[in-house]
């Protein structure tokens, strides 16, 4: 039996399983937290394409009424009420988006008006989260009666219906788009602090915070160093999402009267003044709504987008 056994060389046989000269490779690209949230967001088609619209708006609204022949409050009596595309026979030049009662361009003072709609958006916005992580970093990280305090100036603050506070300042302050911004910015950051008293308080139990303080570090450079970092992806999320809010605000307040003063303009009203003749020019109502509407809605796309990209538990 022994004898029939056939003779197999070892070299018909194949090593497979771990290879030692392997071990000490890296199988995976190493990368960085925020570069890793930048690719998922380049993967999403939706938020790209939010983020390049923004960027075509804010880029029109800069340029546009810069670089355009006619400025917002040139009337041109000879030719009220022009239609799309009309150009102008004195001077050649073209009225993209027709002209309005007196004449004036509506192309540049829809772009003039996003200037407006956009900074008054952003100013707010932006003050709105400088004053919400330092109220609400101190009011999460002291706890206790402190937090007692603020988080109750919060609920006052919140109690105050915002059209009120609107009002007393355009009585008090000169109608303008600071104006605004201030009465945007008074109560708009009250979101925030809530938020960022929310993620201090799950974040300063953890081990790190708590070595920090084994190690003798102040509250100011924990909070600062340690805790409001770790809270800029929620953050940045919440921020991308209020723009929209901020901006329909402002349209809203404009659109009743209560925004930027005459000749300036913005979105609300350039809408309020095409909603008096909608029925025989509809395009001076509909060219800012849609503005607006698409503005507002890249925004919450793109807020969508950066809420997927930067939760981890979504990282592949």
């Amino acid at each position: 039996m022994d004898s029939k056994i056939k003779h197999i060389d070892k070299s018909q046989f194949e090593r497979i399983g771990l290879d030692k000269s392997d071990i000490k490779t890296v199988s995976g690209q190493n990368t960085s937290y925020w570069k890793d949230a930048f690719r998922r967001l380049s993967m999403n088609k939706a938020a790209i394409a939010a983020l390049v619209i923004i960027i075509i708006i804010t880029l029109f609204s800069i340029f546009v009424p810069a670089f355009s022949p006619y400025t917002i409050s040139e009337q041109h009596l000879g030719h009220t009420y022009a239609p799309l595309g009309f150009r102008d026979p004195t001077d050649g030049h073209m009225h993209l988006f027709g002209t309005d009662s007196l004449g004036r361009d509506i192309f540049t003072r829809v772009w003039y008006g996003g200037r407006i709609s956009l900074f008054i958006s952003f100013s707010a916005v932006l003050i709105n989260f400088i004053i919400g992580i330092i109220y609400g970093g101190i009011s999460g990280y002291a706890g206790g009666v402190v937090d007692n305090i603020m988080m109750r100036i919060i609920e006052i603050i919140n109690g105050i219906p915002y059209l009120i506070i609107v009002i007393l300042l355009m009585m008090v302050l000169p109608a303008g788009t600071m104006t605004m911004v201030i009465a945007y910015a008074t109560v708009g950051w009250t979101g925030m602090a809530r938020l960022v008293r929310g993620q201090i308080m799950s974040l300063k139990e953890q081990d790190y915070v708590v070595a920090a303080k084994v190690m003798g570090a102040r509250p100011a450079r924990i909070i600062t160093k340690h805790l409001l970092p770790n809270t800029l992806s929620v953050v940045i999320v919440n921020i991308t999402l209020s723009i929209p809010s901020a901006i329909f605000t402002e349209a809203f307040l404009s659109y009743i009267g209560l925004g930027v003063p005459v000749p300036l303009a913005s979105w609300g009203t350039l809408a309020n003044e095409g909603s008096r003749v909608f029925q025989m020019y509809p395009s001076q109502l509909i060219i800012p709504a849609i503005c607006i509407s698409l503005t507002m809605l890249s925004f919450n796309l793109l807020g969508d987008g950066l809420r997927d990209a930067l939760d981890p538990r979504l990282r592949k």
